[in-house]
């Protein structure tokens, strides 16, 4: 039997590749350094600043949505991880009738496009009579963040030796002692690892974001959008630079930790 040829070896893939590549990670990079650009114009380069950065963080505006994208973020992130948690330990302890029905509903929010979900928030909200604001925004992420946080602590889970919490019960520890001592230290990158994730979809996330959001409640990728309507400015390239490092830090902790044995 002939071995199969490596993808990276078909006709005009490497090409494709690398148009592909190039076309998604060019323009952030021109956004970057259009950041430093010391012309007003964000299109314009004449010469290297870094006065952009000290504009955003005086301006009390932006200030004041990227405390409202840490509060909603952060506490969006721990609930749905605390949500996670519970649900990742029943789907995996054993197997039961409608198992996968219930895995599939869990990340149906992955696979359903966001402005459905958005709007569907939204009717929610309007027919349950709650005032859109930050509360909703958070409640609205929550949800929507839970199968973020629970795919990573459930491959975890899969990856564990089930004979460790049994050897815990063969030696009369009572089930919170088993899950205390060894289940939770186990899993914990995969904890970690889902909080983080859950924490930068629900600081980058939109839709859902300007769907739901009522007065007061505008977030750093909402005022981007305002701001932009105006017209780009080196001030939204480097909130927008900005973003991207956060979000590639925890993109890359989250990854790493998800990855550990430890």
């Amino acid at each position: 039997m002939s071995r199969m040829s490596p993808l990276r070896r078909f006709p005009g893939m490497r090409l494709g590749a690398g148009l592909f590549f190039v076309y998604l990670y060019v323009p952030i990079v021109i956004l970057i350094v259009l950041s430093f650009n010391a012309n007003r114009s964000a299109t314009i380069w004449t010469g290297f600043t870094t006065d952009w950065y000290g504009v955003v963080l005086a301006n009390e505006a932006i200030v004041r949505a990227a405390y409202n994208s840490l509060i909603v973020a952060t506490t969006a992130s721990i609930a749905a991880t605390l949500f996670a948690i519970p649900a990742a330990l029943g789907m995996s302890r054993r197997n039961f009738r409608g198992q996968s029905a219930i895995n599939g509903t869990i990340a149906l929010p992955l696979l359903v496009p966001e402005v459905v979900t958005a709007v569907a928030t939204l009717l929610f909200f309007v027919l349950a009579g709650i005032p859109l604001g930050l509360g909703t925004v958070i409640l609205a992420h929550t949800v929507f963040c839970i199968p973020f946080a629970y795919l990573p602590i459930r491959a975890r889970l899969e990856g564990m030796d089930p004979r460790l919490a049994e050897a815990a019960a063969d030696l009369y520890a009572t089930p919170w002692e088993v899950f205390r001592r060894v289940t939770l230290p186990l899993m914990w990158p995969g904890v970690l690892s889902g909080l983080m994730l859950a924490f930068i979809i629900s600081l980058d996330d939109f839709v859902i974001t300007y769907f739901v959001a009522g007065a007061g409640a505008t977030t750093l990728p909402v005022y981007i959008y305002g701001a932009i309507r105006i017209g780009v400015s080196p001030e939204v390239n480097a909130t927008s630079s900005f973003m991207l490092l956060i979000s590639i830090a925890f993109v890359s902790l989250s990854f790493i930790v998800g990855r550990s044995r430890n």
